[in-house]
């Protein structure tokens, strides 16, 4: 899978960008603030709809336009165009030029994996953040997940509503209540059964990354100990009073434990990157796995950050990915690009949202900026 041409219109400092890729290696260079994260969070955009930096859609709107457009060519198993519009007024999402009515029916289109200072939320930021990675790896490998997960969402959000206006309509609540529980334990078998599987990669990456300064536990920790409609039961008082859903899988976490000890608490900042590094490098690997080819890789000036030794862990990957084909996407300056990965790449030059092709490896590629 790869992406085969962008188009960018009023997206962050783009106006107009009309570019196409190979499958391989492409570099983007330029200074700070150029526009070189903007690519890379456009793909990512047209992969999962939401921004990597954690920003709503009014941000990803160029300065003084009304709204913005990302679109793209996929090539893989088939070829699909992808457009996308979003304004304070409008939202289209259309695949191969029909409206997308169910996100369940588009995911997966376009799979990515970025690499980016954010990446530090999933170890020292709240639940939510590694919730949400463990949901995007399930949606990337399960079809039926995304859909599943919104229902379950739906249901706390009708459950919370309910909790709020006093008397509580019991029987509304309690026909809800058996949805939650029904929905809730499909996502805790799926959550349960995925951690087993990916954890002995991620325990693989951060050993090549941090060499075998320690040893790396993963856990999954789901909010429901045994039986989900008992804990639900004994929680009802609790409701009441914080008016709110307080038992099921959207408070589950997931625990990651260096030499047993709590990343989060006692891991320094280095470590705490290693271990976010290794966590995607996981996620890419078996994304590769489950689909025999492996997802588009967007690297947000993290080679830049690593020593030499921890550099040399991340390169399997991104040989892995140049054995099978595959597509990365890497920022970085002039002064910091990594010469490990040799002349067979794309460069490319990024300065005030213009994008220029600078040289070349063995196949040259078209682009237009307009």
């Amino acid at each position: 899978m790869h992406l085969a041409h962008l188009r960018l219109r009023d997206f962050r400092n783009y106006a107009r960008l009309d570019v196409d890729f190979s499958a391989g290696f492409h570099l983007l260079l330029g200074d700070n603030a150029q526009g070189k994260t903007n690519i890379l969070e456009a793909i990512y955009l047209l992969a999962t709809l939401r921004s990597f930096r954690g920003v709503g859609g009014a941000q990803l709107i160029r300065h003084g336009a009304k709204g913005y457009f990302a679109g793209g060519n996929v090539v893989g198993q088939g070829d699909h165009e992808i457009k996308m519009y979003w304004s304070a007024r409008e939202r289209k999402l259309a695949l191969d030029g029909q409206p997308v009515k169910k996100l369940a029916d588009y995911f997966g289109t376009l799979r990515t994996v970025v690499f980016c200072t954010e990446d530090l939320q999933l170890v020292k930021g709240t639940a939510r953040a590694r919730r949400r990675f463990l949901d995007l790896l399930l949606a990337q490998t399960q079809p039926g997940y995304l859909t599943l997960l919104q229902r379950y969402m739906h249901c706390v959000r009708a459950r919370n509503a309910l909790l709020k206006p006093r008397p509580v309509d019991e029987a509304a609540l309690e026909s809800f209540s058996t949805e939650l529980v029904k929905l809730g334990n499909e996502i805790i078998r799926a959550r349960r059964e995925l951690v087993p599987k990916f954890s002995p990669l991620a325990r693989l990456a951060y050993r090549r990354i941090s060499n075998d300064a320690e040893e790396l536990r993963i856990e999954y920790q789901p909010s429901v100990k045994n039986d989900f409609a008992v804990e639900l039961a004994q929680a009802r008082t609790r409701e009441r009073t914080f008016r709110a859903t307080l038992v099921g899988p959207h408070r589950d976490d997931l625990q990651l434990l260096q030499n047993e000890k709590s990343a989060a608490q006692f891991g320094s900042e280095g470590q705490k990157r290693t271990l976010a590094i290794a966590l995607k490098m996981a996620q890419a690997e078996f994304l590769a796995g489950i689909h025999g080819s492996p997802p588009i890789l967007l690297i947000d000036d993290v080679m830049g950050e690593l020593d030499v030794k921890r550099r040399s862990g991340f390169l399997p990957l991104l040989e892995s990915a140049r054995r099978m084909r595959g597509q990365v996407f890497m920022t970085c300056t002039e002064e910091n690009w990594p010469s490990e990965l040799g002349k067979e790449l794309q460069r490319w030059e990024v300065r005030a949202g213009i994008l220029k092709n600078i040289r070349s490896g063995p196949s040259r590629l078209p682009i237009q900026v307009q």
